[in-house]
């Protein structure tokens, strides 16, 4: 009876032992993650962005197409599919692609490798990596890391937990999180495919904008439509809204926003000018390209601006931090709370 109960408790020590033999550590996961970026020639992915801010969630399609070394196309959609915006980035540059205004706009920018990005796979692994005290726990089929990110606006949104499928090693979904830890990003992947082939042209940026209008047409240039006020659902402490005033100009209506108190802000919305279908306008931006979430926008020193639904919108604020200025602008929506 003795020699049976030591046989059987032999026998189960043996297999715990096989069992973490078998566990891959976390430096084991991140050294596997390393090497996968690194033979990958690119990758396409398709995801659900989830944006979390002010009264509403917002939801975004994203379409990733990566070919190494250099080359990105990074189509954003919402839901209705009524908008888009595109980045691509070739050996001519880095370009944000609006179709709806046929206007591109070119970036002198170190995108995607000087921030953060939750949509592309080897800016994940990157983070990873790079988070010395990241945590970390396998479940049945996924890894899980939680790291610090690098994002404009880290201050606010701090942290990240980026899951990971076990064998693949794609990525399956991405929470970036308030100090609250509360999610305010979440990117959820539908389908990922390694080193896939990509036709001539793929990443050329008029033949982008076409294929981009057959899926939303150049809107009409009027600028006597009217648009939705949208204003700032952020809280601040020591701020309030202060003042509305709307005056016409040559290229319509005007709407001006005005924020003080300990620190204070401008808001300023109009209808964008609409290029005809005959041409696209090139602008080059003076800016760093910021990723709001729901459009992606040119940072200076002391203003914010970018396009949304055919409005144009200034943020303009001389005592606002880069952090408040960010979150100021991904708070910007319709209605009538100030």
């Amino acid at each position: 009876m003795r020699k049976g109960l030591r046989l059987f408790w032999l026998l189960l020590a043996s297999i715990a032992v096989l069992s973490a033999c078998g566990a891959k550590s976390q430096e084991d996961v991140t050294k596997g993650l390393q090497k996968k970026v690194g033979d990958l020639k690119g990758y396409k992915a398709k995801a659900q962005m989830t944006l979390t801010v002010g009264n509403e969630p917002q939801t975004y399609e994203i379409d990733v197409w990566h070919n190494k070394p250099g080359d990105y196309r990074v189509h954003l959609k919402n839901a209705k599919k009524e908008q888009s915006q595109m980045i691509l980035r070739n050996k001519s540059g880095v370009y944000v692609l609006t179709p709806a205004l046929n206007k591109s706009y070119r970036f002198q920018s170190e995108w995607p490798q000087n921030s953060s990005q939750a949509y592309l796979y080897e800016s994940l692994v990157r983070d990873v990596k790079e988070d010395k005290e990241a945590k970390f726990k396998a479940t049945k089929d996924h890894y899980v890391f939680t790291t610090k990110t690098r994002y404009q606006n880290n201050k606010m949104l701090p942290t990240q937990e980026i899951t990971f499928k076990k064998g693949s090693l794609e990525p399956v979904s991405v929470k970036v999180m308030d100090t609250n830890q509360n999610p305010v990003v979440t990117v959820k992947f539908s389908n990922v495919e390694f080193s896939p082939k990509f036709d001539k042209g793929a990443f050329d940026t008029k033949k982008n904008m076409t294929s981009a209008q057959l899926e939303i047409p150049v809107m009409s240039n009027n600028t006597d439509s009217e648009f939705t006020v949208k204003y700032s659902m952020a809280e601040i402490p020591g701020i309030t809204f202060e003042e509305e005033s709307a005056y016409d100009t040559e290229n319509g209506k005007r709407v001006l926003l005005t924020y003080s108190g300990e620190k204070s802000f401008t808001l300023i919305q109009e209808m964008a000018e609409v290029i005809p279908t005959t041409s696209m306008e090139m602008i080059d931006i003076s800016g760093e390209m910021v990723d709001l979430g729901f459009s992606i926008g040119a940072m200076t020193e002391d203003s914010i601006t970018w396009s949304e639904d055919g409005v144009n919108y200034v943020l303009l604020s001389s005592d606002l931090s880069p952090d408040e200025m960010v979150m100021v602008a991904q708070s910007v929506q319709g209605g009538s709370i100030k």
